[in-house]
């Protein structure tokens, strides 16, 4: 099932779609084809795990960069996708959908379209979808208007980093604004005492990462047995991020008979065995996505000994990098780096895991915002950070393993628009 396992063929295209649902698991499946155009896309930027872990992995590489240049990447070429229903036939609250009306958002995206009617009759899903398909919208959407005729309902979502948590957090608060509906975020690299005395208050939401979560549970501020929906949202990078034992202490404890949305890119043998102990007969819907390494130009930049770092400055002299995401190894080298970018007169900015999540987050801000030209980041940043126009990804140093080059290259090429993906490699002596 996890199709980021499989490596390209060098200089060739990799057929394939995007993750499937496995039939296994119910016979209600939907599938569907493309992309929806015009769709609510809530969600965005994905960093990764919520506490102070961060920082590349030590050791060398797993595989040869060289295996995935490709200079002709395929042409990106959407699937018209027609949904069935539009906002309007799904019964939403009056004010709700005015809500998704003054955004300007009137057709739902395919995991949107096929995902909400089944929430709302109360099953249990599976959904297969990666990045920028509208997930968190997907979910959002249905649990409040069911929040709205029952405001006894609690909800718990579950994401793998705090990022996303407050991402998400920031979604519900546009969706809810004009009801009565509170929540809480409860993630790690924060001041914990905040969180237990918003915990205090009733909220119809919890949105938090699975070990701070775990922590107040066991400080009793936060009852799950109250609960009566769970989502878990980005469950394979949950998986792994190593949360499952966090993931399986908190749904051992919520009520039996609990709602529960699974949200993941790919379903591996971790995720199917959670799938088979916590969800009760779900339905899996699955959206196929591009190829993310046929669709981006790769090819790989050689370096000398003691030349790599004026290497990366010729490149970034020229007019084509105009925003750029450059990934170091370690945290320690991924600061310097942006220092010496910035004392060249190259506008950086760095994010790492001995940043503190403000600096973070006001790091990507800049970068967002083109006060800063240049993003360096550890693998801290590699999984799911959305930036749009993203001219091209650099691994200065190299990634550990194909899973972390898809992450990063995958921050580039997004949509419909081209990127490019260099890949540093030192010459070799002779």
């Amino acid at each position: 099932m996890n199709t980021t396992n499989k490596k390209p063929q060098r200089g060739g295209s990799r057929t394939g779609g995007g993750p499937k649902g496995p039939k296994k698991f119910s016979r209600n499946k939907v599938s569907a084809r493309g992309k929806g155009g015009g769709g609510y896309k809530g969600g965005g930027s994905r960093g990764r795990r919520g506490g102070s872990r961060g920082g590349g992995k030590k050791g060398r590489a797993t595989f040869d960069p060289s295996q995935f240049i490709n200079k002709n990447p395929v042409n990106i070429i959407e699937e018209a996708y027609i949904p069935k229903h539009t906002f309007a036939d799904f019964g939403f609250d009056q004010k709700l959908f005015e809500t998704l009306e003054r955004m300007g958002i009137s057709i739902p995206s395919p995991i949107q379209d096929q995902s909400i009617p089944v929430v709302m009759r109360g099953q249990d899903v599976i959904g297969l979808a990666e990045t920028g398909t509208g997930k968190t919208a997907a979910f959002l959407l249905p649990l409040i208007e069911k929040t709205i005729h029952d405001m006894d309902r609690q909800i718990l979502i579950l994401a793998p980093t705090r990022e996303l948590a407050i991402q998400i957090n920031d979604e519900f608060r546009k969706l809810a604004r004009r009801y009565r509906m509170f929540s809480t975020v409860c993630v790690g690299g924060m001041n914990i005492r905040p969180q237990i005395q918003g915990l205090k208050r009733r909220n119809h939401f919890i949105i938090g990462t699975p070990g701070r979560v775990m922590d107040l549970i066991k400080r009793n501020s936060i009852h799950p047995d109250k609960l009566t929906g769970v989502v878990l949202d980005e469950a394979d990078r949950m998986l792994d991020m190593g949360f499952i034992n966090d993931m399986r202490y908190i749904l051992e404890k919520t009520p039996k008979d609990r709602e529960t949305l699974f949200f993941s890119a790919t379903m591996n043998q971790a995720a199917e065995k959670l799938v088979k102990e916590f969800l009760n007969d779900p339905v899996v819907i699955s959206v196929k996505k591009k190829d993310v390494t046929n669709s981006i130009e790769q090819d790989v930049v050689m370096h000398g000994h003691h030349d790599k770092f004026d290497t990366l400055m010729n490149l970034l002299e020229k007019e084509e990098f105009t925003r750029v995401i450059v990934f170091g190894a370690m945290k320690h080298s991924v600061q310097k780096l942006s220092d010496e970018l910035n004392i060249q007169g190259i506008k950086s900015e760095a994010i790492h895991g001995n940043k503190a999540h403000v600096q973070r987050q006001r790091a990507l801000k800049n970068f967002k915002d083109g006060r800063a030209r240049v993003l360096v980041a550890t693998d801290v940043a590699a999984r799911g950070i959305h930036v749009d126009d993203v001219s091209h990804v650099i691994n200065y140093d190299l990634p550990q393993q194909f899973e972390d080059y898809v992450h990063r290259i995958g921050r580039t090429g997004r949509g419909t628009k081209k990127g490019k993906a260099l890949t540093f490699v030192p010459e070799r002596r002779r």
